[in-house]
């Protein structure tokens, strides 16, 4: 089966096979980004005391933003995880690769969860949390681009956007699966315990998540989808070279469309409750669970921006999605500013709109954007590449705009100056959607 065959028309009903595929995608996603999120979370409320507790005792602000920045240093690894996979997928298939950076990321954050603190090893701790870190980075890296891959190359035509979206709302389930344990936490145990040993459960706790993923991971790969991509080798094949030579304007365009979308995702994910909790004071449980309620609209909405690029454009989509944010923000932390947690959660939630809509279509649009010798390492190292420039370090550079200018204005200027670069950068795409993706004949 090609993607060619289930095209011919747009009736289409969803095949035993391409279930298969879109379990496959969204499960590794959801538990990479789980692990991601959980680190992210408890960055923003306990790990700066535990990893850095003689800044922390000093200047606790600044320790905040040495904590966050170790959120951005795994960033930098991900577009060598990017190369790496492409490398090893052509060599030993796509889903090989997809397995493997699972099973990468899920040892990384046991690991953390095994850690140390400063208190029992000193220095040691952060060097050893940084090292994880970085694995956790280049696993990522490695994922979200075979992913992406094998949804939308499998996807009928006209409904591509929203097969793509089925990865991208591996963020958002992630997101509600590392809140909600938290939450969890946060409520059955005393906060002197939590501090303890009970920020390690979350950490511990990926491995029944890795397990069930390589489980279902397995089974998806007998499928003749999965065959076909292990067999079809040459289509990401070409060097680095042959890439950039033909493709530069392309790597850098989906670098910059991302880095609005992804500095926004990361407010949500990690400054916000951050902010709230410390800044503003506001109690930690209600703050988890507005932040878990808002998740689902970004999982609602992200497959509303892959239904909606399917009808209007994945461009058209995109430009929707960054203007919403952009106009949002100034009233956002308008609304945050006033501590009321009903108006957080309203916030918050109506941020998540914009957010869908320029992250669903991603998977489509960027596969459609790369001719096939070129398209797993272009849109790995492209998306690689806007995370780096746009959520790596956007909570260090919140925290540093807030420390610096005693504003929470600055910090929303911030990110609508990204979402402006993010528009021309999308504008700049000539409409993808329908392009020739050429599976059938390779």
């Amino acid at each position: 089966m090609t993607s060619s065959t289930v095209a011919q028309g747009t009736a289409h009903r969803t095949s035993p096979e391409e279930r298969r595929v879109l379990a496959g995608t969204l499960v590794g996603t959801t538990i990479e980004w789980y692990d991601f999120f959980i680190f992210a979370q408890l960055t923003a409320t306990v790990l700066s005391a535990l990893f850095l507790t003689p800044l922390q005792g000093s200047d606790p602000g600044l320790a905040q933003v040495l904590a966050f920045s170790l959120i951005g240093i795994s960033f930098l690894f991900r577009p060598l995880g990017a190369i790496v996979a492409g490398h090893l997928g052509d060599r030993f298939g796509r889903k090989s690769v997809l397995v493997g950076t699972l099973i990468l990321m899920g040892a990384a954050t046991a690991l953390i969860g095994l850690l140390p603190t400063y208190a029992q090893i000193g220095a040691w701790a952060p060097v050893l949390l940084i090292l994880l870190r970085i694995v956790q980075g280049f696993s990522a890296g490695g994922e979200w681009g075979g992913a992406a891959l094998m949804s939308v190359e499998h996807a009928p035509l006209s409904k591509r956007g929203i097969f793509g979206a089925y990865p991208q709302i591996g963020v958002p389930i992630g997101m509600i699966l590392a809140t909600g344990t938290l939450l969890g936490l946060r409520t059955a145990i005393p906060e002197d315990q939590f501090l303890e040993w009970g920020w390690r459960v979350p950490f511990l706790l990926s491995v029944v998540l890795i397990v069930i993923g390589y489980v279902i991971r397995r089974a998806v790969s007998e499928s003749p989808v999965f065959k076909e991509l292990s067999a079809r080798k040459a289509e990401s094949k070409a060097p680095l070279r042959e890439l950039f030579r033909k493709n530069t304007r392309e790597v850098l365009l989906a670098a910059v469309i991302f880095i609005g979308n992804n500095a926004a995702g990361y407010l949500v994910i990690a400054f916000f409750i951050s902010y709230a909790t410390g800044t503003l004071g506001m109690p930690l449980v209600p703050v988890l669970l507005a932040t878990t309620l808002a998740s689902f609209g970004w999982l609602i909405f992200t497959m509303v921006g892959g239904w909606l690029s399917d009808r209007i454009g994945r461009v058209r989509t995109f430009q929707i999605g960054y203007a919403l944010i952009f106009v949002w923000m100034l009233p956002l932390f308008m609304l945050v500013d006033t501590g009321n947690i009903v108006l957080y959660g309203v916030g918050l939630f109506v941020l998540t709109i914009g957010l869908g809509l320029s992250y669903g279509p991603m998977s489509a649009m960027y596969a459609e954007m790369f001719p096939a010798e070129v398209r797993y390492s272009g849109i790995s190292i492209g998306y690689a590449l806007g995370a780096i420039l746009g959520g790596a370090f956007a909570a260090t550079v919140a925290q540093l705009l807030l420390k610096t200018y005693e504003w929470s204005g600055s910090v929303a200027i911030y990110i609508m100056v990204l979402c402006v670069i993010s528009f021309i950068g999308v504008s700049m795409v000539r409409e993808t959607k329908g392009a020739e993706l050429g599976v059938s004949e390779h």
